[in-house]
């Protein structure tokens, strides 16, 4: 396997995992941040995720895009949960009035640490972070490692793990975006998903969950049984139609095991993602961006140019016991594992 490291921008590295396929994953310092992973197809390589070429880009357009995400994935409504009974009020957009994705700014805009662990079959880039007590009003001293690892089987494994001197939330994603045409002018409509999931979770007109476990059994957000996503973007479900796509929470089965949890198939049918995790549910984002989506790349990227697999427990957790469970207890650590295996 190969390495190469380069300036990134914004004081921050670009790190460039090469395997023995020649596929290729670069990750960066900046927000511990997938930017590309490419594969060959038919001997030409492939963009299979959305990104920018430099740091400052993410900045002043997107800076969740490819970043770890925490402490908290998600909308906290109002930015209010409880710990042992005590009110905690985490930081809130003064657009929304709600808590998104741990606060702004949070992981995304942190440069982290990092070391590289090179092997024969695999090699892992580790990130490292220290989120201080009350960081954007969360308690407790946290620590979290991002690990990033490429496999010579084509996997792209991250896994996230946290540990806390304090009582408190830690419920982390990664924030990636696919579009497997590799090019960000075509939406994924014809993308074609399966995911593991027979329930959802209902969303008010301002994101914020309803608390509902609905089923996805004859509605538009059934994938038990492969489909194109743009079954989705036509259709008249009430819950599609308010977001323009999809924007939810997805329930998988929770064995505290690896599961396979999703497929998706490009329109060519020559690649595909598969997604197995640990993780109890998943959120489903189709890009809903309209007409002011970015320039990526050198070319504007088109509404529902791409779709996220945020895999975390449901957002909501801290309030619907039915929903998961995201607190971390004093110095026990929890991690969160996902691999996207590239299959062509």
């Amino acid at each position: 396997m190969q390495i190469k490291e380069q300036e990134f921008g914004n004081d921050s590295h670009l790190i460039t995992l090469i395997n023995d396929q020649k596929t290729e994953l670069a990750v960066t310092d900046f927000g511990a941040r997938i930017v590309h992973l490419q594969t060959l197809i038919d001997g030409t390589k492939r963009e299979l995720i959305l990104g920018f070429d430099h740091a400052e880009e993410y900045l002043s357009k997107d800076a969740y895009i490819g970043a770890t995400i925490g402490r908290t994935a998600g909308r906290i409504a109002k930015g209010k949960f409880y710990l042992d009974n005590q009110e905690y009020q985490a930081k809130v957009s003064e657009e929304t009035g709600h808590c998104l994705h741990g606060g702004d700014p949070s992981f995304e805009k942190k440069n982290w640490p990092y070391t590289i662990i090179k092997g024969e079959n695999e090699t892992s880039v580790i990130f490292y972070l220290t989120s201080p007590n009350q960081e954007n009003g969360f308690p407790g001293n946290l620590d979290v490692e991002a690990r990033y690892t490429l496999t010579n089987d084509d996997v792209w494994r991250i896994s996230i793990r946290g540990i806390s001197d304090q009582l408190t939330l830690f419920n982390p994603t990664n924030h990636v975006y696919f579009n497997l045409t590799g090019d960000v002018t075509e939406p994924i409509d014809q993308h074609e998903l399966w995911l593991a999931s027979q329930f959802f979770a209902p969303l008010q007109k301002d994101l914020i969950p309803k608390g509902e476990v609905a089923p996805v059994k004859g509605t538009a957000f059934d994938f038990t049984t492969p489909k194109v996503l743009s079954d989705v973007f036509i259709s008249d479900f009430p819950q599609a139609k308010m977001v323009g796509g999809m924007d939810h929470p997805f329930f998988l089965q929770k064995t505290g095991q690896m599961n396979q949890v999703a497929k998706l198939t490009s329109p060519d049918k020559k690649v595909a993602i598969q997604v197995a995790t640990n993780a109890g549910s998943i959120v489903l984002f189709t890009a809903n961006f309209g007409d002011d989506a970015p320039v990526m790349r050198g070319d504007k990227l088109v509404n529902h140019g791409g779709i996220t697999f945020e895999t975390q427990e449901a957002p909501g957790s801290e309030r619907f016991e039915s929903f998961g469970d995201i607190t971390l207890l004093p110095n026990q650590s929890r991690e969160f594992v996902t691999e996207y295996q590239i299959k062509k």
